[in-house]
């Protein structure tokens, strides 16, 4: 017999499961769809942690999926370093919170959300291969960047490709992490040749284990992934500069090309479908650069706008009312704008070759850290 649902959801990564679990607890029927994109990452997945703000952290909360112990690290400093001697740090002391972010452990996170899932009747959980795949009046698509859904509907998905990689991994370091993310901004001689590196603080409070987050040229990561790992280690601890002395690889490294996306349009009808629509949510919305580590939060800060325009529609509107999924667009395309801007920006500043550039930004930089009032506003922003 063929079961009736609301509402299809196309993908089941940290967003999907996530916006199931939120629509679930508005009495909504939920089709839950298992997809499987093309890869997009050569390696492990188990190197990838992702830094929640406190939006996020309320957000899974909510539907009590907030992983505790060692799976969670909050983040009591970050310091950033220019390639000219600038720096820039920020604490949560000094904008009296007890974190800035928390270092999530992926896997952890997705079991709990799983977990939470199983647990819901009213969310059901099918396969794309399914032979009866269910529809809906409205399916939501978060497949991640490569969604074969969107690609399928004919939506445009605008993508300026950066002259980078990222190199993943998790190290032990010889000293613990502090609570502290740290990240350098190396430029090179050619824009080519720009490097970002970040060690963000993971395994918990007085752990020594960190997840890296290398950004470099192509090239470059593909030798960094084809040395040894004692190589690694070492050519890791010189660009950071021993700050954690020596370090030990403790998994397989990871690889992905990156880029920034944006889709176009982000809801519209079913093509040749009557009262059919759909909406994009996540990485099949927008993609970024990693440098300002926004994109998990940027796509729970989808799903959260998301259920609540539809909680909050009029009785008398269907969900699929594109109407209805416009104010949703409209409210988070803006934002999403934004931070893509600010991390293209960024990207581009540090990319940029020359001899008078270096000197300014890392004197931005340092000029920066000592602007208290404007530097907290900047800062308690970047967290919410």
């Amino acid at each position: 017999m063929a079961q009736n649902f609301d509402i299809a959801i196309r993908g089941c990564g940290i967003v999907g499961r996530t916006l199931a679990l939120l629509l679930a607890n508005q009495r909504l029927r939920v089709a839950l769809i298992q997809t499987s994109p093309p890869a997009t990452t050569t390696g492990h997945s188990d190197v990838r942690a992702y830094s929640l703000n406190t939006a996020a952290r309320k957000l899974l909360a909510s539907v009590r999926c907030w992983p505790e112990g060692t799976a969670v690290t909050p983040v009591l400093q970050m310091q950033v370093f220019g390639d000219k001697g600038g720096e820039l740090n920020f604490s949560a002391s000094e904008q009296d919170v007890d974190a800035l972010n928390w270092m999530v452990d992926v896997p952890a996170l997705e079991a709990q959300l799983a977990s939470a899932v199983r647990f819901q009747p009213l969310i059901t959980e099918f396969s794309a291969d399914h032979a009866d795949t269910p529809t809906a009046p409205l399916t939501v698509i978060c497949e991640g960047r490569a969604s074969r859904t969107r690609a399928e509907l004919g939506v445009t998905f605008d993508v300026k490709a950066y002259d980078q990689h990222a190199v993943a991994a998790r190290l032990h370091c010889a000293l613990p992490h502090g609570q502290t993310a740290r990240q350098w901004f190396q430029s090179g001689a050619t824009a080519a040749q720009a490097d970002i590196l970040a060690l963000l603080p993971i395994g918990g409070e007085a752990s020594h284990e960190v997840a890296l987050v290398w950004s470099v040229p192509p090239a470059k990561a593909q030798a960094l992934m084809a040395l040894a790992e004692p190589d690694f280690a070492q050519a890791l601890a010189e660009a950071c500069q021993h700050s954690l002395g020596t370090m030990e690889l403790t998994g397989e490294r990871a690889v992905w090309p990156l880029q920034l996306a944006q889709a176009s349009p982000w809801i519209g009808a079913m093509p040749g479908q009557a009262q059919r629509s759909f909406a994009l949510a996540g990485d099949a919305a927008h993609a970024m650069h990693p440098l300002a580590g926004q994109g998990l939060n940027v796509g729970l800060a989808d799903v959260a706008e998301l259920a609540r325009v539809l909680a909050e529609r009029e009785f008398w509107r269907p969900l699929n009312d594109l109407k209805l999924l416009r104010r949703y667009a409209r409210a988070r395309q803006a934002d999403v704008q934004a931070m893509a801007w600010v991390t293209d920006r960024l990207q581009t500043l540090f990319a940029q070759p020359g001899t008078l550039l270096p000197s300014m930004r890392n004197w931005g930089l340092s000029a920066f850290n000592q602007l208290g009032p404007i530097k907290r506003w900047a800062t308690a922003n970047a967290m919410r």
